[in-house]
């Protein structure tokens, strides 16, 4: 028999696959967390072009690989792939984080509803969620899980729109009668009376058209939030704030949203604060 006590063990690996991916705050954020820790594992971008990802999941394993993250244009394409997959990423029809089992099984979870509610928690303490309506204005895969977060959480009434309107339908289709759907046309409209307003488009990120949308119904003390967060202060966010509203901004989510893989993978819970924001946005 061979002796596997002196056996060599590697540092865990995880990374973030996606493509492009030179763009992502992921390793950055991950390794400011091994780093705090003390843990001997690395995060590392992955680009795979989606004609290699069944591929490259089979191999990561087999390289040291305990799990990643999936990101654009992955995250539907990876639930065909995985052998377990949550509830709440069958739900979002869509995956972010991967964890490759010992048994050589992957398993795959969506956490970014968990990332939108953590962030909210973390930054509007006092936000009742059953209040008033909710408006979100989008319907991508995004939408969706800030949707599904919002009506677990006690939100009554939830109203969305969308440019092209049938995805807002298939939206209400999925989560119920406490989905109303609007018209883009009229989204402005529907943040009247709206206690919790949610920007889940990719309008007003950097290198995007603006959100023209306009806000003059937005009462003061409304708690908006914008899923952008290149760059931080949207002109959307600023506007809110200028009319008295309580603005959350979406770095949050991100970093939210990597606890739980990073928990599953290296075995220790970070924590989401002022250093680890710093870090990334270094």
């Amino acid at each position: 028999m061979t002796d596997q006590t002196n056996a060599p063990r590697h540092a865990p690996l995880a990374g973030v696959i996606g493509w492009p991916i030179a763009h992502s705050r992921s390793p950055r954020l991950h390794g400011h967390w091994l780093a705090r820790h003390g843990i001997a594992g690395h995060y590392v971008p992955l680009p795979v072009a989606p004609e290699h990802l069944a591929e490259v999941l089979r191999a990561m394993p087999r390289m040291g690989f305990v799990g990643c993250n999936v990101t654009i244009p992955h995250k539907e394409s990876v639930l065909a792939l995985a052998d377990v997959v949550t509830d709440r990423a069958a739900l979002m029809g869509a995956a972010n984080t991967l964890i490759f089992r010992p048994d050589g099984k992957i398993h795959a979870d969506n956490t970014d509803g968990y990332g939108f509610m953590a962030n909210i928690r973390q930054h509007a303490p006092g936000w009742l969620p059953d209040l008033g309506p909710a408006a979100v204005l989008g319907a991508g895969g995004a939408a969706r899980a800030v949707v599904a977060a919002l009506l677990d959480s006690g939100v009554t009434e939830l109203r969305i729109a969308n440019r092209t309107r049938l995805r807002a339908e298939q939206i209400r289709a999925e989560f119920g009668p406490r989905v109303v759907v609007h018209d883009w046309a009229g989204a402005g409209a529907m943040l009247e009376g709206a206690i919790t307003v949610v920007n889940a488009t990719s309008m007003g990120m950097v290198g995007k058209p603006p959100l023209q949308v306009p806000l003059d119904a937005l009462a003061p003390g409304t708690l908006v939030t914008d899923l952008v967060y290149t760059p931080l202060v949207t002109p959307f966010l600023a506007e809110a704030q200028a009319r008295g509203c309580e603005v959350v901004d979406g770095l949050g989510m991100l970093l939210h949203q990597a606890a739980p893989g990073f928990e599953r993978w290296f075995g220790i819970r970070p924590a989401v604060d002022e250093d680890l924001r710093a870090a990334v946005l270094a």
